[in-house]
């Protein structure tokens, strides 16, 4: 008999140290979730700004590149014109 009230006393106490992680568990999901959520839409708006960065960046990207073959063909055309000047003038 002793055995078995021993054995309910040790049940007992397990049971409440269960619910004690159980419950210190819970107030953890409960705590973290709402940091989680606003982790979650705070990536969201960071990922909208990022997107739109990237396709500035791409279309001054593609402006500094059409700009560059322009000055490239300008600077061609102006040394092709010195160097006929210069057969000219011999």
């Amino acid at each position: 008999v002793t055995m078995l009230q021993d054995m309910q006393k040790k049940v007992t106490e397990e049971g409440k140290e269960e619910q004690a992680l159980y419950d210190k568990f819970m107030c953890y999901c409960k705590t973290s979730g709402g940091a989680l959520s606003a982790s979650i839409s705070d990536a969201g708006a960071k990922i909208e700004s990022v997107s739109a960065s990237i396709k500035s960046a791409s279309e001054k990207k593609a402006l500094t590149e059409a700009k560059l073959k322009e000055d490239q063909d300008s600077n061609a055309a102006a040394k092709d014109d010195v160097s006929k000047a210069t057969a000219l003038r011999e």
